[in-house]
């Protein structure tokens, strides 16, 4: 049999695209090449690896193996690669995180730091983004890693989980809510304006829908850029915010931020790192894994309790 890695690479974009032009576009093919290593292919195989639709392509059982190996040959290079880079000169890895606001605003540059100076020829491309598209976007492997706030669905991708989080009120301690011993967030939509992050902050969005889903909003009456703001607003009492509880703690003692629990089953959730499923990582990705768990085992968790 006679195939090389251009094949696979042909192949796997062929599973990905369903669309022969785009696959050979991103090998950098022409059609008529890409089509005939194809025909190839089957005939190694001597079996048919593809239909040709009106619609686009589809992939026979034998064509669905294919692409399935293609991709996993592909990620074992990837990892061949990414360990023999140290003994390139000058020849540096790189990692692809992506975390949610909670995680980039509490354990996660302690652990970055602690790992990057660890390892010197290893950069991070670090984007905050909302849960659910850093899960869409690790399953679709462009990315590396993600942390995620939530229930992820296991079956798609691989889940380690780092700790639990909540969602708490703080106000000033001479505001009317002050003196609550809980609320939910129904309760106070309607009675109190909000200190919140801009419209593109991940738990700004959340607690956006969360009002939306019982017919409210949120009533915001200045949005900042940090939650080291939000905190200093509400401490002064231009407002009530909501923010994850490690973030609370960090300012209820300096501050005289009053520190209110939210009763609603959603604000307790478990912080998770998330990654493509049987992927396999280079050392140094697995290195930063060790970092992320150790930082986020010092992080203020609470007890989530079951449904």
């Amino acid at each position: 049999m006679h195939y090389d890695l251009t094949d696979l690479r042909l192949f796997f974009h062929v599973g990905e695209q369903l669309n022969l032009t785009r696959a050979a576009e991103k090998c950098f093919l022409s059609v008529p090449s890409a089509s005939l290593r194809i025909k190839q292919l089957e005939e190694n195989f001597q079996t048919p690896l593809m239909l040709r639709q009106a619609k686009g392509l589809q992939l026979t059982q034998a064509g669905e193996a294919m692409a399935n190996h293609a991709k996993l040959v592909l990620q074992q290079l990837e990892v061949m690669h990414a360990d023999l880079r140290p003994y390139a000169l000058g020849v540096k890895g790189r990692i692809r995180l992506q975390a949610n606001s909670t995680a980039t605003n509490t354990f996660l540059a302690k652990a970055l730091s602690a790992f990057l100076n660890d390892n010197p020829d290893i950069d991070i491309d670090l984007e905050e983004l909302p849960s659910r598209d850093i899960i869409s976007s690790v399953a679709k492997g462009a990315a590396d890693l993600g942390i995620v706030a939530g229930s992820v669905d296991a079956d798609k991708i691989d889940v380690v989980p780092l700790y639990a989080d909540e969602l708490v009120v703080v106000c000033h301690s001479g505001a009317a809510i002050a003196n609550e011993i809980s609320v939910k967030l129904s309760d106070i939509l309607d009675e109190y304006r909000f200190v919140g992050l801009n419209q593109f902050n991940s738990i700004q969005s959340f607690l956006d829908r969360k009002a939306q889903n019982i017919g409210k909003r949120v009533n915001l009456r200045i949005q900042v850029g940090n939650y080291e703001n939000v905190c200093q607003m509400a401490s002064v009492g231009v407002g009530i915010a909501i923010v994850p509880r490690a973030i609370a703690l960090s300012h209820t003692k300096s501050s005289g931020l009053r520190m209110i629990p939210l009763e609603d089953p959603w604000a307790r959730r478990q912080i998770s790192l998330v990654k493509q499923q049987q992927r396999m990582l280079p050392k140094f990705s697995e290195d930063l894994i060790r970092h992320l768990r150790m930082a986020a085992s010092q992080a203020p968790s609470v007890a989530i309790k079951p449904a």
